[in-house]
């Protein structure tokens, strides 16, 4: 199946990370997935929230937003209209809750890293490409720690990296443009450790009911997005596998 960008149903969209953008932080990765553009910079704090304080592992949270002209039209900031969309708080969280999977935060020890994920411009799969440059700054942010306190063993458990899946007439497409996301018939996002450990999936049926075969072909197809993920952020920061269990 060949679809409208050239792209066969299993091919994500050309995908590039650009690590140090931002001067100022820790960590920081512009990741640009075909037409959707999304920074992120992660800040260390030597503190924890105080629901962790006294337990000797650290914490990892994020905050998610649209520029205005991310999207087709433009919207109000958040911040202008006196609160966040319900949108925007689930998907930080999923943010933070898929960061959290990738990390032993009992070797972080009590300190936070709070990673913003700013979209610059939106066509399908903010979320995933947040999650994908979330870790990459996290990673960055982490060895600039290692640097100056080494860690007493990595805290990492692996790269983690998510993309969107869908069905479409029953066929699995990888990597969802925003025209194929709002037609599709179930549309998932899923997140997955290089260990091949899954941290998160989430799942609906949108236009149509999907079958457990289907399913699986879904899993599969996201597995195939999701190595050819991974080889790239390997590729990008080859300096922080040091981070990683062996």
């Amino acid at each position: 199946m060949v679809r409208a960008d050239g792209r066969d149903a299993l091919d994500i969209r050309p995908l590039r990370l650009e690590l140090g953008f931002n001067a100022w932080a820790e960590g920081s990765c512009l990741i640009t997935v075909g037409r959707t553009q999304v920074l992120v910079t992660a800040t260390v704090e030597e503190k924890v929230p105080p629901f962790m304080r006294g337990t000797g592992q650290g914490w990892i949270q994020a905050e998610y937003a649209m520029l205005p002209r991310a999207t087709q039209e433009r919207t109000h900031r958040e911040a202008v209209r006196g609160r966040q969309q319900g949108r925007s708080v689930e998907i930080q969280r999923l943010i933070g809750r898929a960061l959290r999977g990738a990390l032993d935060l009992s070797r972080l020890g009590e300190r936070s890293v709070i990673l913003d994920c700013d979209v610059l411009q939106a066509d399908g799969g903010t979320r995933t490409a947040a999650i994908t440059a979330g870790f990459m700054a996290l990673w960055q942010a982490l060895l600039s720690i290692h640097r100056k306190s080494p860690f007493h063993a990595p805290p990492l458990k692996g790269r983690l990296a998510a993309v969107s899946v869908g069905l479409q007439n029953g066929q699995p497409l990888v990597d969802l443009t925003y025209a194929e996301d709002s037609v599709i018939g179930a549309d998932f996002n899923l997140v997955r450790l290089s260990t091949g450990d899954w941290v998160e999936i989430q799942g609906t049926a949108e236009h149509r009911l999907f079958s457990r075969t289907e399913l699986d072909a879904l899993l599969d197809a996201a597995e195939i997005g999701l190595s050819a993920i991974d080889m790239i952020q390997a590729e990008t920061f080859p300096e922080g596998a040091v981070l990683i269990e062996s």
